[in-house]
């Protein structure tokens, strides 16, 4: 449940992002206030989410190892340790992709 809304939010997140900068870049006789402010708004709130992402990742892996580490054989913990892993490896990659994703698009903008 909580990986479909996070993949949800990600998904218009980068729409919106999208949608600013082929905003900003079709005016060419100068930009509007509104407009570059919200592109600054956004690229300081993806700045935010890059520097919150490794911490909670590292985490959520360290915790993951914990509950296997100290599951005392039990299948069902080293089991929901080996999916919190997982989960925070993909979301943490995911999240850099989108980052070089949006990187090459405004590159080419």
């Amino acid at each position: 449940m909580k990986n479909k809304f996070f993949i949800k939010f990600i998904i218009i997140f980068s729409i919106l992002l999208i949608n600013i900068c082929l905003i900003n870049y079709s005016y060419s006789a100068g930009t509007p206030k509104l407009v570059s402010t919200l592109e600054k708004a956004f690229e300081n709130i993806e700045s935010w989410l890059i520097k919150l992402a490794t911490p909670m990742a590292a985490v959520a892996v360290g915790s993951g190892l914990f509950m296997q580490k100290f599951s005392f054989g039990d299948e069902e913990k080293i089991r929901t340790g080996k999916k919190l892993v997982k989960t925070a490896l993909f979301s943490y990659i995911f999240i850099l992709a989108i980052d070089l994703v949006l990187s090459a698009i405004k590159s080419l903008i």
